[in-house]
C-alpha cells in the first residue's frame, strides 16, 4: 500500500508542478513586458479600488471588526469551554474558577463591538455628485473609508489571534488546575499576558482611524 501510495503522488505531482510553474513564469514574464515597456498602468487595478464607494470601505471594515472578533471570542470559548468540562469530570472544583478564562475569551469580543461603535461614529453621508467635481473632498472621504477599513481589520484579525490564544491557554490552565491546584495561578498570569494582545489591537486600530472623519 506505502509503495502504491508514493508510486500515486510522484505520478500526480508532476503535472500539478508543470501547471503551477508554467502559470508563474507566465505572469512573471507579462507583468516584465508591461513595466519594461512602459505598460504598466494596464496591469494597475488603483482605478478599481478607488471607484468602489468610500462608504462601502467603512462598512466591510466596521463589519470584520465585529464580526471577526466575535469568531475569535467564539473559537476560544470553544477550546477553554470543552476542556473545563473535561477536566471537571475528574475535579469537580476547576468548574468555578476557571470561568474567568471565558471570561477573557467573552472580552475580546467585546473589544471588536466597541471599536465597531467607535468607527461607525466616523462615518458620514458621501455625496458622489460632489465627490466627482470636488477633488480634495473626494480624497477626503476616500481616505477615511480606507482607514476604516485597514482598522477594522487590524481589530478583527488582532482579536482572532487573541481569542485562540487565551482558549488555548485556557484550556491548558483547566486541564492543568485539574490535575495540580497550584498550577493555576502561575498559568494564570500567561493567559493575561494573552488577552492584552486584544487590547494592542484596539489601540493600533485607534491610531490607524485617528485622523480619519467622513465629512457631510
Amino acid at each position: 500500500y506505502y509503495i502504491l501510495q508514493k508510486k500515486l503522488t510522484a505520478m500526480y505531482s508532476l503535472p500539478y508542478q508543470i501547471t503551477y510553474y508554467t502559470a508563474i513564469s507566465t505572469l512573471l514574464l507579462i507583468a516584465l513586458y508591461y513595466n519594461l515597456s512602459g505598460y504598466g498602468y494596464r496591469a494597475d487595478i488603483g482605478w478599481v479600488i478607488a471607484s468602489i464607494s468610500p462608504l462601502l470601505w467603512a462598512g466591510v471594515g466596521i463589519g470584520i471588526a465585529i464580526s471577526v472578533s466575535v469568531i475569535g471570542a467564539a473559537w476560544g470559548i470553544f477550546l477553554t469551554g470543552s476542556s473545563i468540562l473535561g477536566g471537571g469530570v475528574k475535579a469537580p472544583r476547576i468548574r468555578t474558577r476557571n470561568l474567568i478564562s471565558i471570561i477573557f475569551c467573552e472580552a475580546v469580543a467585546i473589544y471588536g463591538i466597541i471599536m465597531a461603535i467607535v468607527l461607525s461614529n466616523k462615518i458620514q453621508h458621501y455625496d458622489q455628485t460632489k465627490a466627482a467635481v470636488d477633488d480634495a473632498y473626494f480624497r477626503t472621504q476616500l481616505f477615511a473609508g480606507f482607514a476604516i477599513f485597514g482598522a477594522g481589520l487590524t481589530v478583527g484579525f488582532t482579536n482572532l489571534a487573541c481569542g485562540i490564544c487565551v482558549g488555548q491557554v485556557g484550556s491548558g490552565a483547566a486541564l492543568a488546575d485539574a490535575q495540580n491546584g497550584a498550577l493555576f495561578v502561575r498559568i494564570l498570569i500567561i493567559e493575561i499576558f494573552g488577552s492584552a494582545i486584544g487590547l494592542f489591537g484596539v489601540i493600533i486600530s485607534i491610531i490607524q482611524s485617528s485622523g480619519a472623519q467622513m465629512t457631510p
